[in-house]
């Protein structure tokens, strides 16, 4: 039996290509048409065919997501689209409405078919009906329990796909009408406001009762399933997706490294505490909000929730990016991505490798020393002892008890 999968999310070429080097099976995207999270997308026709041709040579496959819930005009030129991706080459499509799983089976017999979480698909039954419309694989919904998922999978007729990390709907997947309400964007046709991250006042009747402090909110923690993918390994469990076509490079180059390790580390049976809890570390440095165990365990608890804080929290940890190197001299040309000053210890880290090392001068376009890098996007070069590739990154090594794990 192959290895199970790694999907991870990708919101441009930049994106795909970092989540491919740092260890993806496969990325999942979007395009301009047909997706949800299109305000996430830079994917036109020419960047899919690029992206699917660095995947290719890089052993990795690419899913677009055709996932919106198509109102009448939404379905013209989707017969073009799909032939199209068809033609580029890409692996599969992702899909929550019939009639887009019909269309593409009959003309693009040779995308796979996948059917997406906005399904909400939670039994084998449901599992067999797809199977019958000649659908490839199921992603489950996110709210299954892990014996849930046990479950279904004795029982699957075709290949599962489920959750591991990321953003959760604060209601059932794809079933929230909060943002058409608020705002007028549709959540199921790519537009959500993410309304339940908002502050909200509370009144019973008509008197307050909220805290002017501490607003009301309704977001979920972020999912963070590492400690369950050995039993989703001997479920059976096809694919292991990680949520976030929004989310930065860094973000996406941590997260895919640290599942990459934890999934080889399992085949090769090398997991052991001390290189769990440093997946676990690795995975805590991601630029990201709180998590929890999602569904996992069953049903949330009220501190799997943010009641009364959005839970953002950017750690500026990620200062900068190798653009190139130079072998004889050792000089890195860097790129700044948040403020930073020099002699501060840092970690290069790349898809197999983390070196520590004190941050020696940095040097602007015209040979100037620089003593804050206070710049973003600036160019600068700076001395790196041991050899670095394209695509590194650079971040501050910061005392843990400085930084929240959750």
């Amino acid at each position: 039996m192959s290895r199970i999968e790694l999907l991870a999310p990708a919101g441009d070429l930049e994106r795909l290509k970092i989540a491919v080097l740092y260890g993806a099976d496969a990325v999942y995207i979007g395009g301009k048409q047909f997706s949800l999270r299109s305000r996430a997308s830079n994917f036109d026709l020419e960047a899919i065919e690029e992206g699917v041709k660095f995947a290719k040579a890089h052993g990795a496959r690419v899913h677009v997501t055709v996932n919106i819930i198509p109102h009448e005009d939404d379905l013209e030129e989707l017969e073009e689209y799909l032939k199209a991706l068809e033609r580029i080459g890409v692996h599969a499509i992702i899909c929550a409405s019939l009639s887009v799983v019909r269309c593409a089976k009959r003309v693009a017999k040779n995308l796979e078919v996948h059917i997406s979480t906005q399904h909400s698909t939670t039994n084998s039954k449901a599992i067999d009906f797809w199977k019958s419309e000649q659908a490839d694989r199921v992603v489950l919904a996110r709210e299954c329990s892990l014996d849930q998922i046990k479950s279904v999978a004795q029982h699957a007729s075709l290949p599962l796909e489920v959750f591991i990390h990321g953003g959760m709907c604060i209601s059932y997947s794809g079933r929230c009408t909060l943002s058409n309400h608020m705002t007028t964007r549709d959540a199921n046709r790519g537009g959500c406001a993410q309304s339940c991250r908002w502050k909200y006042r509370l009144l019973e009747k008509d008197e307050f009762i909220h805290d002017d402090k501490h607003l009301f909110s309704m977001s979920s923690k972020d999912l963070m399933a590492a400690s369950y993918i050995q039993d989703l390994i001997k479920a059976n469990i096809a694919s292991l997706k990680i949520e976030g076509r929004m989310k930065s490079p860094y973000y996406l180059a941590t997260v895919v490294r640290a599942y990459r390790m934890l999934i080889d580390a399992i085949y090769e049976k090398s997991l052991d505490d001390e290189k769990m809890k440093m997946i676990l570390d690795e995975l805590s440095r991601s630029e990201n909000r709180p998590t929890a165990n999602g569904f996992y365990e069953g049903l949330p608890k009220a501190y799997d929730q943010l009641y009364g804080v959005n839970g953002a929290g950017v750690t500026q940890e990620y200062i900068a990016s190798i653009l190139e190197y130079d072998k004889k001299s050792h000089m890195a040309t860097i790129q700044v991505k948040n403020h930073f000053e020099m002699s501060i210890p840092v970690e290069v880290f790349g898809p197999d490798h983390t070196h520590a090392m004190t941050l020696n001068p940095c040097y602007d376009e015209n040979g100037a020393e620089v003593e804050v890098a206070n710049k973003p996007m600036q160019i600068l070069k700076t001395r790196i002892d041991f050899e670095v590739k394209e695509n590194d990154m650079i971040r501050k090594i910061i005392d843990k008890s400085d930084r929240h794990v959750y």
